[in-house]
């Protein structure tokens, strides 16, 4: 797993994991899904994430791209205003399942990949029961952002079931 620092100061409270693509940014267009610096926040994304790290949360968010094309994105990230600690990306034969499985979070919020062929490819599908038993898995429709989750993290943790 490839770690990208964005901030270091963050929190240990609660961790909270968002996929990047798909949740919480989105392409202009269909005509630019692939070129990933066009893509901008979804919606209120960074002010809801904001208040989830004011309240202790530590974010780290999860990027389908890698190498130099993740660290496009951390720039992005950045440069919307998008707080928290750290961008992972996968390494040559990693999955999503390996960076869930290594980082543990507290809360993960993904994105349905309906367009790329939906829960076979989220990040949580083939993680480890035990694991995620430990996981609040928060999905949400692709491309439709956060907006619709609490910005407080009591009723954040309330909104889903647990992995099973």
């Amino acid at each position: 797993m490839r770690k990208i620092l964005l901030n270091e100061n963050h929190y240990t409270d609660l961790t909270i994991m968002l996929f990047v693509e798909g949740t919480i940014i989105k392409p202009k267009s269909w005509f630019s899904l692939y070129n990933h610096n066009a893509y901008f926040p979804i919606g209120n994304a960074v002010k809801i994430i904001k208040a989830w790290q004011q309240q202790g949360a530590n974010i780290i968010y999860c990027t389908s791209r890698k190498k130099s094309q993740a660290d496009d994105i951390a720039t992005l990230l950045k440069g919307y205003g998008f707080v928290g600690s750290s961008l992972v990306s996968r390494e040559p034969k990693e999955s999503y399942k390996d960076i869930v499985e290594m980082l543990r979070p507290d809360i993960l919020i993904e994105d349905d990949c309906k367009s790329i062929g939906g829960a076979w490819q989220m990040c949580i599908t083939k993680v480890n029961k035990e694991i995620g038993e430990k996981i609040l898995s928060i999905v949400v429709p692709e491309f439709k952002g956060i907006d619709n989750l609490p910005a407080d993290i009591e009723q954040l943790k309330a909104v889903s079931t647990k992995f099973s």
